[in-house]
């Protein structure tokens, strides 16, 4: 059996892989090895993804940012979804997940896999509820067999990630039903495996059956994204028992995934008020003994319908200021409508907005450098260096040439009456340009 990442490491092994990280990140490889070894750093990375360039996730590293994309019943396009890979991608995402519902989902999932050089993430309960709805049954109709089954072809395909709702159990869901949210299960997978466990009054077999999925995952070295099924789906539902019974669980399910030599990320919430967020995040550092946090948000209020990415990256500098890992985007159009394109590189750029905040504020010496380099560039009206310095240089381009002032070393914010001229003029005016 080949070795994974996480094997490899622990035999004071620098893959590859390791290697083309602590470049990117600027880092020595041991550094990396030895976060592999610990489990507080994952390289998702499957073999089988051919033309993949890994990312690390984890302590030490700079804040990752992942875009969901996806096909749905109402909305399947396979043109589109390659122009959501293309716009993801041009907004420097650092994952892509496909979540793909409708259409032929093979197909939508292997011309991903082809065309992107980011790590990709699946859920695989998704595929097997659309063919078993697909022969005339429920979710609740699924087998074992049928979900393993689906497991194990996208593990061959390439996956790198996969997000397993295994903490949805019969216990977690005996706390959901004594606490009495106001939203119950908004995850869709989560949601998917609560019903199965009600309807069959049988135990969650990606919880029951738990060394069967590792042992697929460790022998294509796919990476176990521990999904939040239960996560809170508003504010008011958030950081209850119901949560943390399944983030505990999580903790143990880690442990054991990395005693079979397989990669953990931890998913979290999910709609989290401002001052629940830091602690949402000690939580899950201290029951899932650091492993890389993954995030959606959180969504700081719910009541930003249209502008809910905006919400997202509130939420999501906070928590990777406080040691979260990697951010899942919010798009504008999350809880309305299937996003299109533009609204998936709008969602990535924000997103990213937060992460560079975040790594700023947690001393990472090249995002701080950055921001350094665009101020200096700033107070030299050096436009051409401002505009490469910036996360979405397309959109700043854009934005000036679309409103050009008389002078080019201004804008026409200030234009002759620009502050940054007249300091330099009158207090270096040896700075001035001839």
């Amino acid at each position: 059996m080949i070795d994974t990442q996480l094997t490899a490491a622990r035999k004071g092994q620098i893959t590859p892989a390791m290697a083309a990280v602590a470049q990117s990140e600027g880092l020595d490889a041991e550094i990396i090895r030895q976060g592999l070894a610990r489990g507080v750093i994952a390289i998702p990375c499957n073999p089988a993804h051919a033309c993949l360039q890994p990312r690390g996730v984890g302590q030490g590293l700079a804040v990752k940012v992942n875009a969901n994309i996806g096909t749905s019943p109402d909305r399947c396009d396979p043109a589109e979804e390659r122009q959501k890979l293309q716009a993801a991608l041009e907004a420097g995402a650092d994952a892509v997940m496909d979540l793909s519902t409708g259409g032929d989902l093979v197909a939508m999932r292997r011309q991903i896999i082809a065309a992107c050089p980011v790590p990709v993430g699946t859920v695989p309960i998704y595929q097997a509820a659309v063919e078993i709805t697909g022969q005339g049954k429920g979710v609740v109709d699924l087998s074992a067999d049928d979900l393993f089954r689906v497991i194990e072809q996208q593990a061959v395909e390439g996956v790198d990630f996969m997000t397993v709702h295994c903490g949805v159990n019969m216990a977690a869901l005996e706390r959901l039903r004594l606490e009495g949210r106001v939203t119950d299960v908004v995850s869709r997978g989560g949601a998917f495996m609560a019903c199965w466990i009600i309807k069959n009054q049988a135990e969650n077999p990606l919880f029951a059956q738990y060394d069967r999925l590792l042992d697929i995952c460790r022998r294509h070295d796919v990476t176990l994204s521990l999904g939040d099924g239960l996560r809170p789906g508003c504010l008011a539902d958030a950081t209850d028992r119901a949560q943390i019974t399944e983030l505990i669980t999580l903790g143990e399910l880690t442990q054991r995934a990395w005693d079979a030599g397989v990669q953990v990320m931890i998913e979290g919430p999910g709609h989290v008020p401002l001052n629940q967020i830091v602690t949402n995040i000690q939580l899950q550092k201290r029951l899932c003994h650091d492993a890389p946090f993954y995030v959606l948000g959180p969504l700081v209020t719910d009541v930003a319908a249209g502008w809910d990415h905006v919400a997202c990256a509130i939420g999501g500098a906070i928590a990777a200021t406080a040691g979260a890992d990697f951010l899942c985007y919010v798009t504008p159009t999350e809880h309305l409508a299937l996003p299109g394109p533009k609204d998936v590189y709008e969602g990535v750029i924000t997103t990213r907005i937060a992460a560079h905040a975040a790594d700023v504020a947690r001393g990472r010496a090249q995002s701080v450098a950055r921001d350094r380099q665009m101020a200096q560039a700033r107070a030299a009206m050096d436009w051409e260096t401002m505009m490469s310095l910036c996360l979405d240089p397309k959109t700043a381009r854009a934005m000036r040439e679309g409103s050009r002032p008389q002078e080019d070393e201004v804008c026409t914010m200030c234009g002759k009456f620009c502050a940054v001229r007249l300091m330099r003029d009158y207090l270096h005016p040896e700075r001035k340009k001839v």
